[in-house]
């Protein structure tokens, strides 16, 4: 849709293996204009990367999208041929990787992987690419950049890897950068580090950012929209102070539970979300959360929620209202609403 940089309406995703069908994702919608950085977070098996990398064309080949859009930047990229996302993948939409030390080639050069992606998208010579990549080590802030382009990726530290892959992603400067758990793998001096750069970058270069991590901790300071998914749904979607003071949806309070807080004066336990999550091969008919819900009802069980929107006010550090949507899918808030006589049905 005219006026967002990625405009994904109902998409539902599925893998077909030897074991059945997957149903990776189911109903998505997710929209995000230029310069904002979206925050996807959730357990392992969710459907984060999965959300993201359909937006680049990188899912699996038993990967089919069976229904929805996805659009990107004025491009319907699930009607795309692989030739034509080809032309867009690193140069209008780039990707960050999880582990930086699996995703840079060990026989290559630092050298050689940034100037094949300056020269891939671009008419540039070799020595033009090459000066390109010097800014780029320079533009991430790694030292001695003469001397890096001649070293391997085993030579590097993890912070310096991970940093030689955010060069390698805004070698085109894109408009929407992915990032895919950037800081799993790093202590939390160079996380810290990491994020605070990637911030630097988008303001600098006023690009979109989606941000994929299961620690709601890292999104924190840096996202403007926080969207929460479990089985394959978003199941609740706000901005940052939506998400954190006033979440409605139990697998996100559950989440936030999770977090330790070093505040406060009495040491407490970790309040964990017991069971585990659900099969995608045979999901339930119900809201998937239901089986470790405390508060579970029996038509939870039976029927999937709709979605209930509450008022947000948010802003941004320049004071500006943030696209503020407030939505969570749970059977909990529809019976509030028919409490305050505002429901159209009974839940028993």
């Amino acid at each position: 849709m005219e006026g967002y940089l990625v405009d994904i309406q109902h998409e539902k995703l599925s893998f077909f293996t030897p074991a059945g069908e997957v149903k990776a994702l189911n109903d998505v919608s997710i929209r995000m204009k230029e310069g904002e950085v979206l925050g996807i977070v959730g357990e392992s098996g969710s459907g984060k990367s999965v959300t993201a990398y359909s937006l680049m064309g990188l899912t699996a080949d038993n990967g089919k999208i069976l229904g929805g859009e996805v659009n990107f930047n004025g491009h319907r990229m699930d009607l795309m041929t692989e030739k034509e996302i080809r032309r867009i993948r690193g140069k209008e939409i780039s990707i960050i990787f999880q582990d930086p030390m699996t995703s840079l080639n060990p026989v290559y050069t630092i050298g050689n992987q940034i100037e094949e992606a300056v020269m891939v998208h671009g008419d540039k010579t070799r020595a033009q690419a090459k000066e390109r990549a010097k800014e780029l080590l320079t533009l991430v802030g790694i030292n001695e950049p003469d001397k890096r382009l001649r070293q391997y990726p085993h030579e590097l530290s993890g912070g310096m890897r991970q940093r030689v892959m955010i060069a390698i992603a805004l070698a085109c400067e894109p408009k929407l950068l992915i990032a895919d758990e950037p800081t799993t793998a790093l202590d939390v001096t160079i996380q810290a580090q990491i994020l605070e750069l990637m911030n630097d970058l988008k303001n600098k270069l006023k690009m979109g950012i989606i941000l994929i991590t299961h620690d709601l901790g890292v999104v924190a300071s840096m996202c403007d929209n926080i969207a929460v998914m479990y089985a394959g749904e978003i199941v609740e979607y706000g901005t940052t102070d939506d998400i954190f003071y006033n979440p409605q949806h139990e697998y996100t309070k559950g989440l936030l539970k999770s977090i330790p807080k070093f505040q406060e004066k009495e040491y407490s336990k970790l309040v964990p979300i017991e069971g585990q999550p659900v099969d995608l091969l045979n999901p339930p008919g119900g809201c998937p959360f239901a089986p470790r819900c405390d508060s579970c009802m029996k038509i939870c069980l039976e029927r999937k929620p709709g979605s209930t929107e509450f008022e947000t006010v948010a802003q941004d550090s320049q004071n500006r209202f943030i696209n503020g949507k407030h939505y969570s899918r749970c059977w909990l808030q529809e019976k509030k609403k028919f409490e305050l006589n505002e429901g159209k049905e009974v839940v028993r």
